[in-house]
């Protein structure tokens, strides 16, 4: 159940058929249904999950115990709390199965192995963690100064198939805005065609 995963390294990273094998042969990937949970906010995160099938949801939940909705992880992504797992702290964030999902569990060590096994995916490691903040710093841009229909686009084109697969509530806390907003937002884009 390692498929997608050895193509991404091997599409992305460039990584030969040899190094996905040797890097991949102890990895180990688990199945959790729909609803069950990844992490637990105040838990420690020692891994990160590449998404092999099915969709994970990264969020946090207020004092009011209302949830935000931090990241969204489809297929091919990888979702984890970086600083859990980086500064071994309690994470300030859960991950859920949105739907049935399995995902390949890589430990804190595992970028240095495959940086070992091939000194160019330290440069590939980098381009994705600086491609991640970049997509953070837009991210946290468009919460304080874009219009609901704004970050809704944005939405749409950073995740093309989550519409249909994602409750709408849920979109609406990525977006920060309420269902009714979100309702408002997608009738009028309707009306314009969009």
């Amino acid at each position: 159940m390692l498929e997608n995963f050895q193509a991404y390294l091997k599409e992305k990273a460039k990584l030969s058929e040899a190094e996905v094998l040797s890097l991949t042969a102890t990895l180990t990937s688990r199945k959790f249904r729909k609803g069950e949970f990844l992490l637990h906010a105040g838990e420690i995160c020692h891994y990160t999950f590449f998404v092999e099938k099915g969709l994970l949801r990264s969020f946090t939940t207020d004092d009011a115990g209302k949830e935000h909705v931090i990241q969204f992880g489809p297929e091919n992504w990888f979702v984890s709390d970086r600083s859990s797992a980086y500064f071994h702290e309690a994470s300030d964030f859960s991950i859920e199965a949105v739907e049935d999902t399995a995902v390949v569990l890589l430990d804190a060590d595992f970028m240095l192995r495959a940086s070992e096994i091939n000194s160019a995916f330290t440069q590939f490691n980098e381009m994705a963690l600086q491609n991640h903040i970049r997509h953070l710093q837009k991210r946290i841009n468009l919460l304080l100064s874009a219009t609901a229909e704004k970050r809704y686009l944005d939405f749409i084109r950073l995740y093309p198939d989550l519409t249909l697969r994602v409750p709408q509530w849920m979109i609406a806390s990525y977006l920060g805005i309420t269902p009714e907003s979100l309702s408002r937002v997608r009738k009028e884009l309707a009306k314009n065609h969009l």
